[in-house]
């Protein structure tokens, strides 16, 4: 596949914006910012995306309503889980996490509803599932591997930083607690990719990146909100 120039010049810049925005929410700005980075980095690359020749069918952004409910049935999906998870005793302990915390109602909302929705799903789901695999070649018309497998191997490296904090979590330090941390930044960053597959596939599923957004969201948010449950 010969890619015009411009694309090319899109795909490099795309990547130098992701890395400067992750540095900047987990190194530099403030908390109350990471949303706002998150806002201005989507943006930013949707504007380097149609820049570069991209359509809003490329870029998963055309249609609303199959996308919807395609990620409606996937966000049932996981609170069923989620239902099994708060049921069953001995599956708390997943969701027990030391970067929890203690929120009360008003900072969950705020976790939920502001980092998670903007600083974290909306960015990841431009980038990863919507400009990126437009940018490597995706379509909805077929399930294409390199586009897909390009785009969730960046997914991986771009929780370089979040995934030094894996620890904390309570099953996670039970199975790997003697694993040295940059082991676990590995593993984690692994599983981030394979997640990266598997939120393409709503994505897909959908023909629309809204599909992975509410499946994304339900994970995250429902996670979060799980492990406020069991604390």
């Amino acid at each position: 596949m010969t890619w015009p120039l411009r694309r090319v010049l899109a795909l490099v810049a795309a990547v130098v914006t992701l890395a400067a925005s992750t540095t900047l929410a987990n190194r530099v700005l403030p908390g109350w910012a990471y949303p706002v980075c998150g806002l201005v980095a989507a943006l930013m690359l949707v504007a380097l995306a149609r820049a570069a020749g991209l359509s809003w069918s490329d870029l998963g952004l055309r249609s609303l309503r199959r996308p919807a409910l395609v990620g409606l049935a996937g966000a049932g999906l996981i609170a069923v889980v989620f239902g099994i998870a708060l049921a069953v005793p001995s599956l708390r302990t997943v969701y027990q996490d030391g970067r929890v915390g203690t929120p009360d109602f008003g900072q969950l909302l705020w976790l939920t509803c502001g980092r998670i929705l903007f600083g974290t799903v909306l960015i990841e789901e431009i980038a990863f599932r919507g400009v990126l695999p437009g940018l490597f070649g995706a379509t909805d018309e077929r399930w294409r591997w390199p586009p897909i497998l390009c785009s969730a191997a960046l997914f991986g490296l771009w929780h370089a930083l979040p995934a030094l904090a894996i620890g904390r979590n309570a099953a996670v330090h039970a199975v790997f607690g003697s694993t040295p941390v940059v082991v676990l930044q590995v593993l984690a960053m692994a599983a981030a990719g394979v997640a990266g597959i598997f939120l393409h596939w709503w994505r897909h599923a959908g023909r629309g990146v809204l599909a992975s957004v509410i499946v994304h969201f339900t994970t995250n948010a429902g996670g979060l909100t799980l492990a406020v449950l069991v604390r």
